[in-house]
């Protein structure tokens, strides 16, 4: 079980990140990095969803998993997205690429947060 201090250092490593992604943006008066904020909070829905609609309390074990394949692909493309878009906007001149470093950094850290975090306070499933 997690307690206080996880909780304390998930929010310090998540203001980080948030901090580095607005800093990209504001340093260089350029305001599309903060598309990749909208990237990582929107990746985990598609795998969440996924896993609920595929019902794994059903008592039929021949049933096929390709929902929740279909989830993790889709957090997967939004990842992938949020760490591409960023080197895209640098290639055609949008941002500056030390924006870009900013930018990616800071959404690696806000993902890798959500997403222990959902780790650490799962709970445990009673059969």
């Amino acid at each position: 079980m997690a307690g206080l201090k996880t909780i304390i250092a998930l929010s310090f490593v998540l203001a980080i990140g948030f901090l580095l992604v607005i800093l990209s943006s504001a340093l260089w008066k350029n305001y599309f990095p903060l598309l990749v904020v909208a990237t990582y909070v929107l990746a985990p829905l598609p795998n969440w969803i996924c896993g609920r609609c595929a019902n794994p309390d059903d008592f039929i074990d021949n049933a096929g998993n390709a929902l929740v394949d279909f989830g993790r692909f889709m957090t997967g493309f939004l990842v992938l997205m949020g760490v591409a878009l960023p080197a895209l906007l640098a290639h055609c001149g949008i941002i500056a690429y030390p924006a870009m470093v900013m930018s990616i950094i800071g959404g690696l850290l806000i993902y890798g947060t959500i997403i222990s975090f959902s780790m650490f306070f799962q709970e445990e499933q009673e059969f």
